[in-house]
Parts: structure tokens; sequence; C-alpha cells
């Protein structure tokens, strides 16, 4: 097996049936990389020390004796709105939470196909925007640039993979929430179909919009964790047919028709793509071409898809509110969030679930000429740590749109992306693109996405050195400055869950 950081979730799992590594060991090495950085980059809310060892322990002994299961031994993280029977589930808020009794259906499967939960990750209040910073847990950094967020609000898992900390991870995407923070930190972040991964307890999760994802370093490693993870409870509200996504990598994906979309969505003021980001997704779109794709301009019919995405995200903060022990130590955007989305949780919100299939409608035109939106999945790289601190809620609403106007439309509709690294800008901060399809596209969106990768060969480049005087910055002259601040001011409220 490849020693260290670099092997990834298929290549642990193979050595692992092979012999070649214990369990524990794996587990020890995650628990030693954990605890090394976590005063630097505050990947994770919670670690499961000895509870993960006694797994390990108990996955050797079913190696030994010839068990196999997909992922029997290997460590991975799960982000902190996930329940894991006997740790609380605090989704980055503050108080007391008792501990949960039992597993939410996305663990258990993980469980079942032998991982071992190493710990759960950080991500902001209620999972609302695309920063991992809060007084419940502090900031958590980007490994390439200790200086700038992660992301959000899957922030802790994307940092804990990019860092190497663990193979792969689970997080949750509402409104780019996997997909940003993968972008962000130079790793695949798939946002599956609606329902492709239960979110039991909860039959759904703020009304539809928010799914479970997975992030990792490679293709291979996305889709593996995704196919474990995968699922229905009997009680979910949404159960797509099975899919294997997995089986799509390495398969040639075939001459697509690929629409290039640059222009956001619509989002009451203007929102700007940077010249530097638009660069390294045009690139994107010319390898595309290069490997035989048809790729032209073309954008979505998104109209004021706006409308049916507010009342579901703000009234979803408003349900989660009630479940706190403390609502008075939510932050105050939290709590102003969770005041709107009580006055538009009636006709509102009902009007805007109506919505979703006029939206299909309309949306899904455009895959009776393309096979694929390629996108831009920010505007702009990663902000600098405590760039939103001081700003008010309507502030941070339009800060935080301003830098990431692309991915929430995907949410509406419910239909899978892919994130998939597109380059450094300003010398060390990663962006990324996105690969849209239509309901139930993972397994083509995985091909093309490994095929672009055997091109690319991301996967190669991992972050290093030192930034901003803090261990684990950039290899790439990781720069400090103002260039990863939000823009300007844009967009109504929304929330990244």
């Amino acid at each position: 097996m490849t020693s260290g950081r670099a092997a990834g979730l298929a290549e642990r799992a193979r050595a692992l049936a092979e012999g070649s590594v214990s369990s524990r060991a794996l587990v020890e090495e995650a628990l030693a990389g954990i605890e090394a950085t976590q005063g630097t980059l505050n990947a994770f809310r919670l670690v499961r020390g000895e509870a993960a060892l006694a797994e390990a322990e108990a996955a050797d002994r079913e190696l030994e004796a010839g068990g196999r299961r997909p992922l029997l031994g290997v460590p991975v993280a799960v982000k902190d709105d996930m329940d894991v029977a006997g740790e609380p589930t605090a989704f980055g808020c503050c108080g007391v939470f008792p501990p949960v009794a039992e597993d939410g259906e996305a663990v258990r499967r993980l469980r079942a196909a032998g991982a071992v939960i190493v710990g759960k990750t950080n991500t902001c209040e209620l999972g609302q925007w695309p920063f991992t910073e809060g007084p419940a847990f502090g900031d958590t950094r980007n490994p390439w640039h200790t200086g700038h967020t992660p992301g959000g609000s899957s922030g802790g898992s994307a940092a804990a993979v990019a860092a190497g900390l663990v193979p792969a991870a689970l997080g949750s995407d509402g409104a780019g929430s996997v997909r940003i923070p993968a972008a962000w930190t130079h790793l695949i972040g798939i946002k599956p179909q609606r329902g492709r991964i239960s979110t039991w307890p909860r039959p759904e999760s703020f009304h539809g919009i928010t799914v479970n994802g997975t992030l990792a370093r490679t293709v291979e490693d996305a889709a593996l964790l995704l196919d474990a993870a995968s699922g229905s409870h009997a009680r979910d509200l949404h159960r797509p047919p099975t899919l294997r996504t997995a089986d799509a990598v390495g398969r040639d994906p075939g001459r697509l028709r690929i629409a290039l979309s640059l222009k956001p969505p619509f989002t009451a003021v203007p929102a700007r793509l940077r010249p530097d980001v638009r660069a390294r997704v045009v690139a994107l779109a010319e390898r595309l071409a290069a490997l035989g794709h048809e790729v032209e301009e073309a954008d979505p019919a998104y109209g004021q898809i706006g409308l049916a995405f507010i009342p579901r995200a703000t009234a979803g903060i408003a349900e989660r509110v009630r479940d706190v022990p403390d609502p008075a130590l939510l932050d105050r955007r939290t709590r102003e969030a969770a005041r709107l989305g009580r006055l538009l949780g009636g006709a509102p919100l009902r009007a805007a679930r109506r919505a979703e299939a006029r939206l299909h409608r309309r949306i899904g035109a455009l895959f009776t000429t393309y096979d694929v939106v390629l996108a831009p999945t920010t505007a702009a790289p990663a902000p600098r740590i405590g760039a939103l601190h001081s700003l008010s809620g309507f502030g941070t609403d339009r800060a935080m749109i301003a830098a990431c106007p692309y991915a929430w439309p995907w949410n509406v509709l419910g239909w899978p992306g892919v994130n998939v690294p597109a380059g450094f800008v300003d010398g060390s901060l990663p962006v990324g693109a996105q690969l849209l399809g239509p309901a139930h596209s993972e397994p083509l969106l995985v091909s093309l996405a490994a095929q672009l990768e055997a091109d690319q060969r991301w996967y190669e480049q991992w972050p290093g050195g030192a930034s901003d005087g803090r261990p684990g910055g950039a290899s790439r002259g990781g720069r400090g400055g103002a260039a990863g601040e939000f823009g300007p001011p844009a967009g109504p409220r929304s929330a990244a869950p």
C-alpha cells in the first residue's frame, strides 16, 4: 500500500483485504494525524478515539476470519449533522446536546460496509454558510492556506480529507455545501440525487433541498463511499432507484454534448465571476473538447428559481432551531433566518414545493440538447478566516451569494452534481467546476469526471509547507492578502446546509 496520507479509500480497502495492513494501524494513523492538526486545521468537532480503536480491532478479527465487506476496517469521518450512536449531534451549535441512541441511516450503512467512524467533522451553525467558523468550535482552516476557510458547510470534512487525515468523508449539501468546500480544497465532491443517501432520522432534510454526499481526493474514492452510504430508509420521502456509481469509474462516457454555463442564476443583484476563476473553468472546457466532447456555451433557463429555494431553506432552519436545547445561544443571523422561515413556512413553502415540477420541465429542457452542464462551482476562491464575522445577516447573505451563486439551483431540482478541481488562483487557492446532470445521472457524471481526472491527475497535488505562520498551508506559494475576501455584496437570504 502507498505509505502515509497518499493512500486513498479504495487502496486502503484493498490493502486491508490482502492483509498488508491492519485496521488498527490505519485508525491509529488517522487519530494521530487528527491530534497533530487539531490545533491548526480544527477539522473535527468530536473524535471517537477509544471507540474507533475498538471497532478497528473488531474489523481486524473479521478480516483474519476471512470476512470481506467493501470498506471493512477503513477509517472515515462524517459531518456533525449526522447521528452516530452514543454521540451528540450538535450541527455546529453551542450548548449541551444529548447523545443520540441510534445511528442515522447513512452512518448505519457505512458501518454495514465495514467502515470505522473516527469522528464527526466541524460545520457552521445549522449548515447555513459557505465557511466553517463559530463560537461552538472555533475556526476550521483550509489545509492549502490556513489563513482561509475550507468552505462550508461541510468544511470540516473537506479539511480532513484534503489534509489526508481520512481518505474520504460524508458531508451534506443544501446549497453547495459539499461542492463548495470540495472546490476550495481541491477535492472531488459528489452531490447525489435527492434521496440517494438517506437523511433519516429525518424523512427529508430542509424540505428536500439538502442531501448527503461524499468528499474524497479521487473520483473512485468518492464514488466508492457514495455506494457504501447509499440506500433508503423505509420511511424516507425520497427513494430513488438503486445505482452503482463506482462501476462507472474508468468507463468510457462516449462523446458527450456539454453546455458550458458561465452565467450565474438570477440572485436579485448581480454576482460577478472572477476572471481568473473563469479562465480555470474555460481551460477545463477546452480539455473536455480535446478529449473528444462537443462543448459550447449555453445556460439553463433558471428564471426566478430563487423563489423556490428561500422558503424551503429558511423554513428548514426554523424547524432545526426548535430542536436546539438553548436557542438563545444561537448566532443572531440564525435567529433572523428562523424568524423569516416561520413567516414563509405556510403558503409560500407550499408554493415553492409545487414549483419544482415546473422547474424540472423548464430547466430539464436543456438536456434534450446537451448531456451535461459544466459550470463554475464558485465565483471566487475561499475567503479569509473571519471575513464575515462583523456582517449583519443580510450582509452575510449578500457576500455569500457573491462568492457562491452557482451551486444552489441543483438543490432545488434535486439532481446530481460533481465538483472537480479546476486549478489554483492567487498562487495557492483551489477553485473548482461542477459537472451537472439531470435526474439519476450520477454514473454519467462520475464517468466523465474520472476521464477528466485521468487527464488532469489532480490527486498528485497536496497541500504542504507553511502559510500565515501556521503549518499545513499551501505548497504553491501560499499568499495572504485580501485576494480571497468575499466580493461585493449580492443576493437574497439563503442557507447552505
